[in-house]
């Protein structure tokens, strides 16, 4: 007879031992790398694993969305500012760097919500399935990085001096996608109209941010986009590589800073939230 691990649940909360919870959740985080890799292998495999396309699917996305306004745009249907690239390299840098920042925001729910059933049935750390979702968002960047490398041969741009910092911007856009979704995980488990409904918020925000266009300078629009905090993280990222220079830099560094330590918040709330929600949705 194989003796299963049981979770005991206390009136006490972690919280009133700060010290104790860092250094438990620094353990597990430590110990869980090995699962998070495996889980990682069998998620990606598992996701094209019956597909003719295989991992073309992930650059589909950045395609499908800049294609059509590249066409309006060529067309005249859509009238848009001059941009310092050519308009079909401005749109598909945008889009390609933009899906770091959707990858991010839906892969903890969606790797939560994958692994549920394993969730109730055995007690493992909960830090496996973070670093799992995100290493299948740094894995979709790495592929696409080949995809963005065809857009600047195909317009024949070279990459400017700071395009070193292009990582940096990347990482920016990450950190921020992935603590809103990390923070969302706990209600997704419990609601499904959470995960529904990320879709139509996701196409909703890459309209109100200059990822398909450049930022306005004056009225109502131009305000929206720059109380926008993904303005300066695409902005900036898409600048550093191509343009040379960026006014929102130190926007980029602000909000980079705020999404690292939101992250460690979310990570806290995930922590003692989800022994609460595995017992209620595996019930």
């Amino acid at each position: 007879m194989v003796d299963l691990p049981v979770t005991l649940y206390t009136p006490a909360s972690p919280l009133r031992e700060p010290k104790r919870l860092l250094r438990e959740m620094l353990h597990d985080l430590a110990t869980s790398r090995e699962l998070a890799w495996r889980l990682f292998i069998r998620d990606i495999s598992s996701q094209y694993r019956q597909s003719l396309l295989g991992y073309v699917w992930i650059l589909i996305p950045p395609i499908v969305a800049a294609v059509p306004f590249v066409y309006l745009n060529e067309h005249g249907v859509m009238k848009l500012d001059a941009t310092p690239i050519p308009y079909g390299a401005f749109a598909a840098i945008g889009t390609i760097i933009w899906q770091v920042f959707v990858d991010a925001l839906n892969a903890p729910l969606k790797t939560v919500t994958s692994a549920r059933p394993m969730l109730t049935r055995i007690n493992l750390p909960r830090e496996a399935i973070l670093l799992s979702a995100l290493a299948q968002v740094v894995f979709g960047f790495l592929v696409r990085l080949a995809l963005l490398a065809a857009v600047l041969a195909w317009y024949r741009l070279i990459p400017a001096s700071t395009a070193l910092l292009f990582p940096l911007g990347a990482l920016s856009l990450l950190l921020t996608g992935f603590v809103a979704g990390v923070l969302i995980t706990p209600l997704g488990l419990l609601y499904t109209d959470v995960q529904q409904s990320l879709p139509v918020f996701t196409t909703l925000l890459l309209l109100l941010t200059p990822v398909l266009y450049p930022a306005p300078a004056s009225g109502l629009a131009a305000s929206v986009i720059a109380l926008n905090p993904l303005t300066p993280l695409i902005t900036a990222t898409r600048d550093w590589l191509v343009i040379g220079h960026t006014s929102h830099a130190g926007a980029l560094f602000i909000i980079g800073a705020a999404a690292a330590v939101l992250l460690l918040a979310g990570w806290i709330i995930f922590r003692i939230a989800m022994p609460h929600l595995i017992a209620r949705v595996g019930n």
